[in-house]
């Protein structure tokens, strides 16, 4: 069988985004859309790829020239949908342990503008032992201030030489945090002046917020899929087709010009505020999932897509995101709708298996960045807290009821053990509380301000609620208290 790269004629594109990283998610993500804006005619650039770390091998990216298949799975408007792809937008792959030189000498090429990194959430991180006489730095933040330095020195610090930087790392403020690394690291290497000057004026450090869930290569599915392909390709990533890009910068426009991923009809938005889409996906995407998960498992559920076919589970799951989490979202309803729309059918993607157990690890600090702010907004606005909304933090209060066993609780469904996971203080608050009165139990949880960050006992409604639904779980069961909160 031919490997995937001798069925595609490559174009030999011009370097123009370093990337840091050679992960799925970037090959299934940011890859796939700018081979896409490539073949729309609106961007013409070529990616080459960085590895990062000391460990690893580019030996099947080198064997396969760079060319892999994306693989799109899941629902879109109601029907299945399946999309396959050929992306052949990366130039080449260079180690920066291995080959420094080579990796470095991008540096020094006037026509590289951007650089796209996921080094993961602990990438982005000053590390004060780094040095700067490393080849490479240690550190994501050492390597790219280093680089930068390079480009710098080779260019004699020409303003129209800085980089448009793109992190994607799964924090907040990415790029603000990404540029603060370099800018104390440069300080302390003692690197002159002038260049501390330049990272901050002739380069652009954007705050990005992405959303697409990729699965990676599909390592039970490949040899049939090879055959369905006609081709052997080892680099296959498989992902869902819901995509975001959000990108944050001072001067959006210009910045859109450059890389106008938008106008090949991607779903990247360029934007001088991203913190309304990010609430969006926090609020929706993520308090769905936090706000359901531990109620459908004690339910006897065990997987996302189980939820969605259970009908209780769905009525309950439609509710709290339709009436409650949505409506606190600072967008336009329409645009708020749409996504939550959406939202229902990611969770219904027949080709990802998650597993409830998976989402519920460290549930309670969860809860308090996805759901508790709904809940004070909404108590805020109305007097009264959102009733699904209280019945979720019962649920999790009834899921978290377990028995110590070493570093964690194990709770019983059905008479079958299930592992509870989360920080000490929370695990030996359920394994000293659990036995309490329901008034009582609840009482004491939401006193904790070292886990809520306040004292949310005080909020008019909230015990009282709470502890009527967690006794109801109590004495009824989860079924009964679910369609009990639905009347």
């Amino acid at each position: 069988m031919k490997p995937v790269n001798e069925t595609v004629q490559k174009e030999n594109l011009p370097v123009t985004v370093l990337q840091y990283g050679e992960g799925n998610f970037l090959r299934g993500f940011v890859d796939y859309m700018i081979d896409i804006a490539n073949e729309k005619g609106v961007f013409h650039g070529g990616i080459q790829i960085v590895k990062s770390i000391p460990f690893g091998s580019l030996a099947s990216f080198n064997k396969q020239d760079c060319v892999y298949t994306v693989l799109l799975r899941g629902k879109q408007n109601g029907e299945t949908y399946v999309k396959k792809r050929i992306v052949t937008c990366v130039a080449g792959a260079s180690d920066s342990y291995g080959d420094y030189e080579a990796y470095a000498a991008f540096a020094k090429d006037p026509g590289l503008r951007f650089i796209i990194s996921n080094t993961t959430e602990a990438g982005i991180v000053y590390d004060k032992s780094d040095g700067f006489a490393l080849t490479p730095p240690k550190s994501y933040p050492g390597k790219l201030t280093k680089f930068l330095y390079e480009r710098y020195e080779a260019f004699d610090g020409a303003a129209d030489k800085g980089l448009v930087i793109l992190p994607v790392e799964l924090i907040e403020q990415n790029g603000g945090t990404l540029k603060s690394c370099c800018l104390k690291l440069a300080e302390r290497w003692k690197l002159p002046a002038e260049f501390i000057d330049w990272i901050t004026t002739a380069n652009t450090f954007c705050n990005t917020l992405v959303d697409r869930i990729v699965t990676g290569y599909p390592k039970d599915e490949a040899e049939a899929l090879e055959k369905e392909l006609g081709y052997s390709d080892k680099l296959i990533v498989t992902g869902e087709p819901f995509a975001l890009w959000v990108i944050e910068s001072n001067n959006p426009e210009v910045i859109a010009k450059e890389f106008p991923l938008d106008m090949a009809g991607l779903p990247v938005i360029f934007t001088d505020n991203l913190q309304p889409y990010r609430e969006r996906k926090v609020r929706i995407l993520n308090g769905a999932h936090t706000s359901s998960v531990l109620a459908a498992y004690l339910l006897g559920l065990d997987t996302v897509g189980d939820m969605m076919k259970d009908k209780t589970m769905r009525a309950f799951l439609e509710k709290a995101v339709y009436t409650e989490l949505a409506p606190m979202v600072p967008l336009p309803w329409e645009e708020v709708k749409a996504f939550a729309d959406s939202v229902m059918e990611r969770f219904e993607n027949p080709f990802i298996k998650h597993r409830l157990l998976s989402i519920s690890l460290n549930s309670v600090s969860k809860f308090k960045a996805r759901v508790l702010p709904t809940i004070l907004e909404r108590q805020a606005k109305t007097g009264s807290p959102p009733p699904l909304l209280c019945f979720s933090l019962a649920a999790l209060m009834a899921f978290y009821c377990g028995g110590k066993s070493g570093d964690k609780l194990t709770g019983t469904r059905n008479g079958q053990p299930y592992d509870i996971m989360d920080d000490a203080p929370v695990l030996a608050f359920f394994a000293e509380h659990k036995n309490l009165p329901s008034d009582t139990f609840v009482q004491a949880f939401l006193k904790r301000g070292d886990l809520w960050g306040e004292d949310l006992s005080i909020i008019p409604g909230l015990v009282e609620i709470v502890a009527g639904d967690l006794q109801y779980i109590r004495d009824n069961g989860m079924k009964a208290a679910i369609e009990r909160v639905l009347l």
